[in-house]
């Protein structure tokens, strides 16, 4: 039995990993199963857990008869951070494998915590850029419209970091998003370049779109954590209708000013070639990768599976297939190729698989879909039947990507009872919940990975 402070130092602990993890986009699965791990490793035997959202909460009573201690945690940033979720999910190994103890393991952890990171500022920027440039390749654009999708994410990116360093509210910095990327389309429309100003827009506003917490809610919702699923869901819808408004106004702007761009098609695409998009795709990736801090190592493998991934999608489109069973097929190879890649290059898998999937997250329909709605009249039909296929694509993508991973956890293993290695989905951490008599068993088979 823990003593009293050891006890508390432990659940912090747990808590401060969650909520590193939680912030950085990984599922509530994930971070229950990661916090259960180590509470176990660090000897609380069945802590009682609860991951929200915005909060985790870890309990544990070592009695009966001795009152209950309870912490929690709010989570209050949610900078996707793939660097410091690297360190902490080695952290965590470690931890699990008997290398470092805890008050090692609290000291490392605080260190990550509290360090910056190698690359510069800037060149997140630019990474912004050179990602809404890949966009606006794989949407088959001009020069002009890479070159503006590019300008206008470093504008984007400098006004969002700067009003995120004065606390203004994420749906604030959405408005202002959606309001640069419009503006800069209406300026390209009234220097008579010949640009197609929906290709513009869509190109621009990529990086502000909410796929990303759209795929993540029905993650949650798979998984059984409704709640958290529930509230990405909701954060996912405002953020897009703050790109709304933000694009309304740049276009009543536009027209104060006497250019009138008519009427928007954001998420109208006109693809060149299969080739160009795997490019497109490939750089759009590795670029959101490298400008979300993720190990250089990774970029290239990530690059090449997004490419390889949008391929196989168009390559089954064009078979006749609906486009979520195209995607689903293609989230399944990159569910199923991810693993063992982030294995070889020692980073979660929740990098590769997020990253990869980028170009084909269903943020473009959604936006299409509210903006129809909103609207109203006989566009509310449309409307609807956007958002369905951003639905559709969604939980295609999220289940085709943990159909994968549950091929990929025993291939990855030995053969024999697969049925105790399947504890899935996880995207991060552990791959299973280690209580019981199976602890002991784990570490072993753990340390033997390790040595080959």
């Amino acid at each position: 039995m823990l003593e009293a402070r050891a006890l508390n130092l432990t659940l912090d602990f747990c808590l401060r990993v969650g909520e590193i993890l939680l912030s950085s986009g990984a599922g509530a699965a994930d971070v229950t199963a990661t916090m259960q791990s180590l509470a176990w490793q660090l000897g609380v035997r069945h802590p009682d857990l609860d991951v929200t959202f915005t909060s985790l909460s870890m309990s544990f009573q070592p009695s009966p008869e001795e009152p209950a201690l309870f912490q929690i945690r709010q989570v209050k940033q949610r900078d996707i951070d793939y660097e410091d979720l690297t360190q902490v999910d080695h952290l965590v190994r470690d931890v699990l494998g008997d290398r470092v103890d805890l008050m090692e393991a609290r000291a490392r952890l605080a260190r990550i915590v509290s360090s910056g990171h190698n690359t510069p500022r800037w060149a997140v920027t630019l990474g912004w850029g050179v990602m809404c440039g890949g966009v606006g390749l794989l949407l088959g654009g001009s020069g002009w419209v890479i070159a503006i999708a590019f300008v206008a994410a470093l504008c984007i990116d400098r006004l969002q970091h700067v009003m995120a360093r004065r606390r203004v509210p994420f749906f604030y910095r959405q408005v202002a998003g959606g309001g640069v990327a419009t503006i800069l389309a209406v300026l390209a429309t009234a220097t008579h370049l010949g640009v197609d100003a929906s290709l513009v827009v869509t190109a621009n506003i990529v990086m502000l779109l909410a796929g990303i917490g759209f795929m993540g809610a029905l993650q949650d919702a798979l998984s059984g954590f409704y709640v958290t699923a529930g509230a990405r869901l909701t954060e996912a819808l405002l953020a897009t209708a703050g790109i709304i408004a933000g694009v309304s106004g740049g276009l009543s702007l536009g027209s104060f000013f006497g250019v009138e761009v008519g009427r928007l098609d954001p998420g109208r695409a006109d693809f060149k070639s299969v080739t160009v998009m795997a490019i497109g795709s490939a750089i759009c990736a590795a670029a959101f990768a490298f400008a979300c801090y993720a190990p250089v190592r990774i970029i290239a493998p990530i690059a090449l599976i997004a490419s390889v991934s949008i391929v196989i999608s168009q390559a089954i489109a064009l078979q006749g297939f609906s486009v979520a069973w195209s995607t689903a097929v293609a989230a399944f190879v990159i569910g199923l190729v991810g693993y063992p890649v982030a294995g070889r290059f020692r980073v979660p898998p929740l990098v590769v698989v997020v990253s990869a999937v980028v170009p084909m997250l269903p943020g473009l329909s959604i936006y299409r879909g509210l903006a129809l709605l909103a609207e109203g009249g006989a566009s509310s039909s449309d409307g609807l039947l956007a958002m369905a296929a951003a639905a559709s694509i969604a939980i295609a993508l999220s289940s085709g990507v943990i159909l994968g991973e549950y091929v990929a956890q025993p291939l990855g293993r030995e053969a024999q009872k697969l049925e105790g290695r399947l504890a899935g989905p996880r995207l991060v951490g552990p791959l299973r919940t280690r209580t019981g008599r199976t602890a002991r068993r784990s570490r072993r088979a753990d340390a033997e990975v390790d040595g080959s």
